[in-house]
């Protein structure tokens, strides 16, 4: 397996995280989950710093090393502006109470505004 963050600091772009927020409910994350080899991806976001990125669990290295589609850097203006990747060395999943991950996190539990 292989992890992939990315992060883009916003100062330089236009955006905001709440206008990203608008990208991944209508269209990011539907896109991504129709993506071969893609585990997990999740959106993260620092209010306090302007920052913006995502962290992405790949079944494979093979997999994590496959283009994506760009949209997050077109509309931001700029490639992240750091991209870390590293092998996973092992996974757990802890006791939960929610059925499933997706259709979770702030851009899709909050009313569009």
């Amino acid at each position: 397996m292989r992890a992939v963050i990315v992060w883009w600091d916003l100062a330089a772009s236009g955006q905001t995280i709440e206008s990203l927020r608008h990208f991944l409910r209508d269209e990011a994350v539907e896109r991504f989950s129709k993506i071969p080899g893609l585990r997990l991806k999740f959106w993260i976001s620092d209010a306090d710093t302007g920052r913006w990125g995502a962290v992405l669990l790949w079944e494979s290295a093979e997999a994590a090393s496959r283009p994506l589609p760009s949209r997050a850097a077109e509309l931001i203006g700029y490639p992240p502006t750091e991209r870390h990747a590293f092998d996973v060395e092992a996974t757990a999943e802890g006791v939960f109470t929610l059925a499933a991950l997706a259709g979770r996190g702030l851009a899709l539990e909050q009313a569009p505004g």
